[in-house]
């Protein structure tokens, strides 16, 4: 499945309509946190949809794979990762849909010449604590703390790139669930859909995906949790599914 171009380089498979990814191991590879986020995201038929800290280009590059009809905009900062995410929509064939800006989140109205956009997706860092940082300059430590943008930067990003009623979509930690909340309300956008994932049924939730509307009214729907693992560390059945609803048969 796996097949190295070039050192600390290998090409995987998203088992997801062929679609492939360069990853590069000496930096921030994707996570479930990014499968997730991209099947709780939705985006209409020709909808425009941003992402946020986009990495290697995971996030739009799976969402294409099951709405190719829609165009794509990321925005990464980091040289090694967007050549990544350059490189990635090159090799899927759809460049053309994917396009990759890099560029400083703050700066989002130049990035993207004030466009607006349906949907805007994120799968920021995490991380506020600096401590226990060998290299604060690295890959996987700037996608992982907030060294280089925090969360409100990110939450401004998404409201000042929003058509009026246009939707956000996040994956973060539950522990800043507070602080994302009020970050959204404070920038104009409603809360409107949450949903815990949970590594087995009697952990914690570790995760949350969150659904926000620009201009929304006051009104959370909290669905039901996701369970990652059986508890034979098998993937649940629903879990599976996400992975497979877009897989070539």
């Amino acid at each position: 499945m796996n097949d190295v171009i070039s050192e600390n380089e290998r090409i995987d498979d998203l088992q997801c309509k062929g679609y492939r990814l360069i990853q590069n191991t000496a930096c921030f590879c994707f996570g479930m946190d990014a499968v997730l986020l991209s099947s709780f995201a939705t985006a209409g038929k020709n909808a425009s949809v941003l992402d946020l800290c986009s990495g290697n280009g995971v996030i739009p590059i799976l969402m294409h794979a099951k709405n190719p009809q829609t165009k794509y905009v990321g925005i990464e900062i980091q040289d090694v990762a967007f050549n990544l995410a350059q490189r990635n929509a090159s090799l899927n064939n759809i460049s053309g849909d994917v396009v990759f800006v890099q560029g400083n989140i703050k700066e989002i109205k130049s990035l993207t010449e004030g466009r607006l956009f349906d949907v805007v997706t994120t799968n920021p860092p995490y991380m506020t604590e600096k401590h226990g940082i060998v290299n604060p300059e690295s890959a996987k430590a700037i996608a992982r703390h907030e060294l280089l943008c925090n969360l409100d930067d990110v939450v401004k990003a998404a409201a000042d790139s929003l058509k009026v009623h246009g939707r956000f979509f996040m994956v973060h930690r539950p522990k800043r669930l507070v602080q994302i909340f009020d970050s959204m309300t404070s920038h104009g956008l409603e809360p409107k859909r949450i949903r815990m994932v949970h590594p087995y049924d009697d952990k914690a939730a570790n995760m949350v995906l969150i659904e926000a509307v620009k201009g929304g009214k006051p009104q959370l729907d909290v669905e039901p949790p996701l369970i990652v693992y059986n508890h034979d560390g098998s993937y649940t059945q629903e879990l599976l599914k996400m992975y497979g609803d877009n897989a070539d048969e």
